[in-house]
């Protein structure tokens, strides 16, 4: 079995498939593994992670990590509504105008026919939170996360982990008694439990990958660095070898790739069956890492900015995890939606420091003062777009790519909104059943099928 990319859903399939025996092969064109859940340091001692923050005890223990992480001291998150700043989710229960909007949409929701489903996110916003917390938060946070206006938006781009309002609550308080940073919607893949929570393991997030990659060599698998794949060559509708940059053919009836959905085309030299998914289409972010003097800059973890200045999250990652940076020093990362060639995706590392510090200027009067530092990090493909007009495509990939023996798997791969937990779970139930489906190497498994 051939694997494409060694970030967290190829070393988890490469994983999977050395312990049922296969022979792996996983291919990574970059020089280091890891992709979206890289760590960088610089010279001064401050880490910063591309994609997740931190991870929970159940991911460090799959992959054999545990005894390297610490726990995060603290997670919460907040939102700044009319110039307040409102905890969640107990603040904003508070909030009686949004107590009884989301109370009328309950009440409306029974009278409403099975068979009317949402036509949009916006529409799904106010069926489920009401009027006034869709039209003040949910909807204004879609919008500029995404950059497209919440009725172009499909009704599942606001599918989050089920728990509901009793349940994260129920979690909330169990973080406070257990005193320990409970993950809150995290993982719909197994269930949440107060007994999950976050840790950060020394080395950073990419120690994950680094540990997946050793046991997938340890197990006779190889995992190479540096080779790319340039043609998963295919046979009629049938996978039958992979040719690789440098020039070299692997025979292999079994592919996982976790390249973009949206590039499978082109990788398998085009083929009408993968042509449709060229449509999806992903949410480039620019993250401004802001490194600070002092600690404890903004309210709490992560503060969501549903007005109108450009940032949509700040997340304080130090006030979680304090040996992310030396003593005395805080790193704020700013996160702003953008367009590949936009102004905001262009702008210089100074300018963005400017409209990050001024976007926080009313939490943090004297931010521009304490900025010691600033990293910009660009994620080209940051999360994927549940649009309403690529919604038919989007819930066929969901039953597989139709080529016999390729399976797109991943976060990318797989179009989906999960976090780091979330694509090693997924990906793991979904590459086993692959494996040990009776019938020939097919592309099929709907997602449904493997969660639990």
């Amino acid at each position: 079995m051939v694997v494409v990319g060694a970030g967290v859903a190829g070393l988890t399939a490469a994983r999977v498939a050395a312990r049922r025996g296969h022979d792996v092969c996983c291919l990574e064109a970059s020089e280091t593994l890891a992709g979206m859940a890289a760590t960088e340091v610089d010279e001064h001692g401050h880490t910063f992670d591309l994609g997740a923050h931190f991870i929970t005890n159940r991911l460090a223990a799959s992959v054999g990590i545990g005894a390297r992480c610490r726990p995060v001291r603290r997670y919460a998150e907040v939102v700044r509504v009319d110039g307040r700043t409102r905890g969640y989710p107990l603040g904003l229960l508070a909030e009686p105008r949004f107590v009884f909007g989301a109370l009328a949409a309950r009440l409306w929701s029974h009278r409403r026919a099975p068979a009317d489903p949402p036509d949009s996110a916006a529409q799904a916003a106010r069926r489920a939170y009401g009027a006034p917390f869709a039209d003040t938060v949910a909807v204004p946070l879609l919008e500029k996360w995404s950059g497209r206006p919440a009725t172009e938006l499909a009704a599942t781009a606001l599918e989050k982990v089920p728990a509901g309002v009793a349940g994260t609550v129920g979690l909330w308080v169990a973080s406070l008694v257990l005193r320990r940073a409970v993950a809150i919607g995290y993982c719909a893949t197994l269930p949440q439990s107060p007994w999950v929570h976050h840790v950060y393991p020394r080395g950073g997030v990419a120690t994950v990958c680094a540990a997946l990659a050793a046991q997938v060599r340890a197990l006779g698998g190889r995992v190479e660095t540096g080779r790319a794949v340039a043609r998963i060559v295919l046979d009629g509708d049938r996978v039958i070898g992979v040719r690789t940059a440098d020039g070299a053919e692997i025979p292999t009836d079994r592919v996982v790739s976790t390249v973009p959905v949206t590039h499978l085309d082109d990788l398998c030299g085009g083929h009408p069956r993968l042509a449709p998914f060229r449509t999806l289409r992903f949410r480039p972010l620019v993250l401004v890492n802001l490194v600070l003097a002092g600690r404890d800059a903004l309210p709490d973890v992560m503060v969501w900015f549903p007005d109108d200045r450009p940032i949509f999250r700040a997340t304080e990652t130090t006030r979680a995890a304090p040996w992310l940076a030396p003593d005395g020093h805080a790193i704020v990362v700013c996160d702003l939606g953008a367009e590949i060639g936009d102004d905001l995706w262009r702008a210089a590392d100074h300018e963005l420091a400017a409209a990050c510090t001024a976007s926080l200027a009313d939490l943090i009067p004297d931010v521009e003062r304490r900025v010691l530092e600033v990293r910009v990090m660009r994620a080209p493909l940051a999360y994927p777009l549940f649009l309403r007009s690529t919604e038919g495509v989007r819930r066929r990939l969901e039953a597989g790519t139709g080529i016999t023996g390729l399976l797109s798997a991943g976060r990318n791969g797989r179009f989906r909104h999960d976090l780091m937990e979330d694509v090693h779970w997924r990906t793991h139930r979904l590459v086993d059943a692959w494996l040990t489906s009776t019938t020939e190497p097919d592309s099929t498994g709907p997602d449904s099928a493997t969660t639990g």
